[in-house]
């Protein structure tokens, strides 16, 4: 007998769960999806993982991050440092100009 997933949530809260998921970045988006997962139970990573579209490791990461909260290192962060677009130069004195 296969398992059927019990706690799924009524179609107007699956869809403002899946609004809501969309207006976060990435990392804030997986650690919510892991904090939906564990508070659904048994069955919630991979009914999530469906609901958002998302892999199911990528919730299991946040549920590993969730556990490490406390030592993030880049808490207040969008970014890893020196992740993004790299400086722009700016050109040198010596160059011709026409």
């Amino acid at each position: 007998m296969a398992f059927v997933f019990q706690n799924q949530l009524d179609d107007v809260a699956a869809r403002r769960t899946v609004d809501f998921y969309n207006t976060l970045y990435e990392k804030d988006g997986r650690r919510f999806a892991a904090l939906e997962a564990q508070r659904l139970g048994r069955g919630g990573v991979p009914y999530l993982a469906g609901l958002f579209g998302c892999g199911t490791r990528t919730i299991e990461r946040g549920i590993a991050e969730l556990d490490e909260l406390a030592d993030d290192p880049a808490a207040g962060r969008i970014r890893r440092p020196g992740a993004g677009r790299k400086k722009r130069l700016k050109p040198s004195l010596n160059s011709k100009t026409t």
